[in-house]
């Protein structure tokens, strides 16, 4: 009799990743600068409720750590903006050691206490819960920073969140606003990835190896290199998870592995015509670190430095018309 295979269980209760979070230094600058890139009319930022609405507790302890929030949502993801204060909490604590970027991914879940049993079974605790401000609902970030590359936010609402785009749009500045993916750097691609699939409850993909130079024509500032690396995806409900472990020729995922250790290398966009958007944001200060071709010979990409202002790589993906 063939084997039953066993249903995996995503540990949040689904795997419908639908938040990205961005720690902040001048959530009015920044913002500004991603209403212009999601084409979005910016929000007014709302400062998160004293102690006894918010009762944050972090690390076990209570704290008066307030933040300025900013909400876009595009058809997909949710952009969310944080600027902490100086209390204890795990923004500001990621503002200190880390540096402005992405502090985590969200996912809704029906029940808190029922989930965080789960994460805790698995080995991640608790780090931080609070309560919503401006609605009936909670919050916790659990600890999967070691695995993971970042943490989970678990979010519990009375009403469904808003994640509905808003009326007042306008042209993305790249002409979609559209996350394909979210990037890590990853020193070890089978450990991270038996974390990542364990988290989503989903199977683990094959091992995709970086193509022949002669396809790839990879240059990395500016110098041809092998580019080599080894990588997955991992498809969720909205957007793909990419897991990347460098090889050892010069790449931009080996000089961030070396500079900044594992975690979030870039996230990316679909895009048409390449030279044209390449000319656009090194128009506005972003230089090119890296272009290259699919490994399959069925597309091009190009990394944008764009950090300075929108905390993380931005990578242009242009597929070829089959």
């Amino acid at each position: 009799m063939a084997e039953s295979k066993i249903e995996k269980r995503p540990l949040a209760g689904n795997n419908r990743v639908n938040q990205l979070a961005f720690v902040v230094q001048d959530i009015e600058k920044t913002s500004e600068l991603f209403s212009k890139l999601l084409g979005i009319a910016k929000p007014a930022w709302f400062l998160t409720g004293d102690s006894e609405i918010s009762k944050v507790v972090f690390r076990g302890k209570p704290t008066n750590s307030r933040s300025k929030l900013v909400f876009m949502n595009t058809p997909t993801i949710q952009f969310e903006l944080i600027e902490p204060n100086e209390e204890p909490g795990t923004m500001r604590e990621f503002l200190d050691t880390v540096g402005e970027g992405i502090h985590h991914i969200a996912f809704d879940v029906e029940s808190i206490k029922e989930r965080l049993q789960v994460f805790e079974e698995n080995g991640y605790p608790l780090l931080q819960s609070g309560e919503f401000t401006s609605s009936d609902g909670r919050y916790v970030y659990v600890d999967t920073l070691d695995d993971h590359k970042t943490l989970v936010e678990l979010l519990e609402s009375a009403d469904p969140r808003d994640t509905a785009p808003k009326n007042e749009t306008f042209a993305p500045l790249l002409g979609t606003n559209k996350v394909e993916q979210l990037a890590f750097v990853v020193k070890d691609l089978e450990k991270a990835a038996e974390a990542y699939c364990k988290l989503l409850g989903v199977e683990k993909p094959q091992v995709i190896q970086s193509g022949p130079s002669e396809l790839t024509n990879v240059l990395f500032e500016g110098k041809p290199t092998e580019g080599d690396s080894r990588y997955m995806f991992i498809n969720t409900p909205l957007l793909q998870i990419e897991l990347i472990e460098p090889g050892t020729s010069p790449s931009t995922w080996k000089k961030h592995l070396e500079t900044y250790g594992e975690g979030v290398h870039h996230i990316s966009f679909v895009i048409k015509d390449m030279e044209e958007k390449i000319k656009l944001l090194e128009g506005m200060g972003y230089p090119v670190l890296q272009t290259g071709n699919f490994y399959n010979g069925k597309g091009r990409y190009a990394y944008m430095d764009t950090t300075s202002d929108f905390k993380v790589i931005i990578e242009l993906l242009e597929r070829f018309d089959t």
